[in-house]
């Protein structure tokens, strides 16, 4: 399989899982001291990953959680933010302008900052009451922290069979997912190659919903545009019918991610519709993996990591068909904008 080593991908999501302890020392402080709301701040990638943990817990637990765009943020502000609040954040480099800033606005108004910051000497790391330097596993990490503020809030009375079982098969379980879907990737990258070969200016729609709209814009922007410098348009399954539906003929191509969480409806809507006037979508439904170990009640919960694994297969075979290194930008922090 091409860019895959097992037990890099297993040790990495283990290593993210064995950091319950910490984060639950940072929780339980945090919910001992109170607060007036829980605010995940995020910019592109990030910000995606806010809004997955947002929609999880919207649905399940009494918390005030909002989510921010950091340049939102820094511009706008939020009449709800006090010195009682708390800020939540992730960072891979520490240095991205617009949280840099987001922080230090937080700071100044009194607020506490909690971080996921993957590198431990990076300038945002001092800016943190609390700081956890762990790479990649963005999306566990902010589940993590949601499971244990809806625990100690009465909320997730399964909580203890719920980590018991990410922790003895998550890591396997999302392995043998990209093992699974790796054929299926490379024919899919070679379908889009000849595609867009073709019609390079026709921009590729992907539609999700819940916990999986975090996944289908962050895929669409962080990879696609940015990565692969390939046009896209992102919409979430419940606004397809509202727009979208008019522009999709025979030709466009779609790809729906279909997750398992609460608004698998919505997507399943999507669904139904396609078919009826488009030849050239794609349905990945992450109710095709199977998850040994892992109970039919949690799926949801890591509905997108399993579309993350899905998705790590595509991103392979894309870059492999298009000739196109995924780690080069033409802009994205190439000079000064």
């Amino acid at each position: 399989m091409l860019k895959f080593d097992e037990q890099m991908q297993i040790d990495s999501v283990n290593g993210a899982l064995a950091l319950r302890p910490e984060i639950e020392k940072v929780i339980d402080e945090i919910q001992k001291n109170g607060f007036d709301g829980i605010y995940f701040i995020g910019i592109g990638g990030t910000w995606a990953s806010s809004m997955q943990v947002e929609v999880y817990m919207r649905g399940r637990s009494s918390i005030p959680v909002f989510v921010e765009n950091g340049a939102e943020f820094i511009t706008t502000g939020n009449k709800r933010f006090t010195k009682d609040s708390v800020v939540i954040f992730s960072s891979v480099t520490g240095s991205t302008e617009e949280m840099v800033k987001a922080v230090e606005k937080a700071r100044k108004v009194g607020a506490k900052v909690f971080g996921f910051v993957d590198k431990p000497d990076a300038p945002m790391v001092k800016q943190c009451d609390w700081c956890i330097s762990y790479p990649m596993n963005e999306q566990l990490k902010f589940y993590m922290v949601a499971n244990r503020l809806m625990y100690n809030n009465g909320e997730f009375p399964e909580y203890d069979q719920y980590n018991a079982e990410m922790e003895a098969h998550l890591a396997q379980a999302l392995v043998e997912v990209e093992k699974a879907a790796d054929e299926w990737a490379a024919g899919f990258a070679k379908d889009k190659y000849a595609y867009f070969k073709a019609r390079p200016d026709m921009p590729h729609y992907f539609v999700g919903g819940g916990n999986q709209w975090g996944a289908t814009y962050s895929y669409a922007m962080c990879y696609w545009e940015e990565q692969l410098w390939i046009r896209t348009k992102s919409i979430t399954s419940a606004e397809f019918f509202h727009g979208m539906l008019e522009v999709v003929d025979a030709e466009t191509p779609v790809t729906l991610f279909i997750g398992e969480d609460e608004q698998r409806p919505l997507a399943e809507r999507v669904r139904g519709f396609l078919p009826k006037v488009c030849k050239n979508y794609t349905i990945i439904d992450t109710k095709d993996y199977e998850l040994k170990g892992i109970s039919e009640a949690f799926r949801g919960s890591v509905s997108h990591l399993v579309m993350h694994a899905v998705n790590n297969r595509v991103d392979a075979h894309m870059e492999q068909e298009f000739r196109h290194p995924m780690v080069i930008r033409r802009y994205y922090r190439q000079f000064d904008y």
